[in-house]
């Protein structure tokens, strides 16, 4: 068995390796980079597999548990949504709670043992998080619940807190976490579903662009899908939110007719009259384009607010 004080280290250094890459990549690593993982003492050390839950041959348990990237066409095989208590639900691998990697998991929540959580936003992409902890077990459900923490307490509590003062603060940490991990998920898929280019100027820069709800978060029926996304340079993204410009159903930009008529600068001139009457750039994959129903109901609130 491993020594603690081993096993505690070289999860620290998982965490230090991932702090500096996502520090410089970003925070979308690559499949490759994760299973050519980092030295310890020598040996490479990997931060994921085939499996949802990895345990590298360093560690007694798990060291990260991976939620797979969507498939166009299939279920997503994990729901990683947040159930009533505010944790993350993570499905058992397979049916058998004994399965030797959902035992490992259960001992990682019995020592309070941290551990990684990869999101997959595309094939061969994904989101890390850490640290991450397995606080609850429900064989009826097939499904753990986990909890985000605070990286820089979360680990090594510097003042003693309550049990419930830590499970509030988790609480929070994992709900902003969950969220933040959508929204960069709808990002990312929307932008390559775009080509990185703004639907209306087709600007390229992708530290310049962002991915537009068609139908706000805030409606029912305004879900983090790239259906109801589109990619929109800054500008433009700005202008569709605040509707000096629309979308019509036929996917034709239309800019407010004051706006049209005003007279200012180059900017508004190229950046936003002369949008008026071009039509979207859209994916290659039809499945990708804007629902229908979406930019119609967007459009009418244009329309309205014009």
């Amino acid at each position: 068995m491993l020594d603690a004080n081993r096993d505690a280290d070289l999860r620290q250094q998982a965490f230090a390796f991932l702090r500096d890459v996502t520090h410089s990549l970003g925070d979308v690593l690559p499949w490759d980079l994760l299973t050519r993982g980092f030295a310890y003492q020598g040996q490479p050390v990997i931060l994921i597999g085939q499996t949802g839950i990895w345990k590298p041959r360093q560690l007694d348990l798990p060291i990260s548990i991976t939620t797979a990237p969507p498939n166009p066409g299939r279920p997503v095989p994990y729901d990683d949504g947040l159930d009533a208590a505010g944790c993350l639900r993570y499905r058992y691998r397979g049916t058998d709670p004994h399965h030797p990697d959902n035992a490992g998991l259960r001992e990682t929540m019995r020592r309070g043992i941290p551990l990684i959580y990869f999101f997959g936003i595309a094939k061969g992409q994904y989101l890390a998080t850490w640290p991450v902890y397995v606080v609850g077990d429900d064989p009826a459900a097939l499904a753990f619940k986990v909890a985000v923490d605070d990286r820089v307490i979360g680990i090594d509590e510097a003042v003693a807190v309550s049990d419930l003062q830590r499970d509030a603060r988790r609480e929070y940490v994992t709900g902003v976490t969950v969220r933040r991990l959508h929204q960069q998920s709808f990002r990312v898929r929307v932008l390559r579903a775009y080509r990185d280019q703004c639907a209306i100027c087709r600007l390229r820069h992708a530290e310049l662009l962002d991915a537009a709800h068609i139908l706000p978060d805030k409606d029912p029926r305004g879900e983090p899908v790239i259906q109801n996304g589109l990619a929109l340079c800054k500008i433009h993204h700005a202008a569709f939110d605040r509707h000096i410009l629309g979308i019509r159903p036929d996917l034709v930009v239309e800019v407010r007719r004051d706006i049209l008529a005003e007279v200012d600068g180059p900017m508004l001139r190229y950046g936003l009259q002369e949008m008026d009457g071009r039509r979207l750039h859209l994916p290659a994959r039809v499945a990708d384009r804007p629902a229908p129903e979406f930019v119609e109901a967007r459009y009418a609130r244009f329309r309205q607010a014009g």
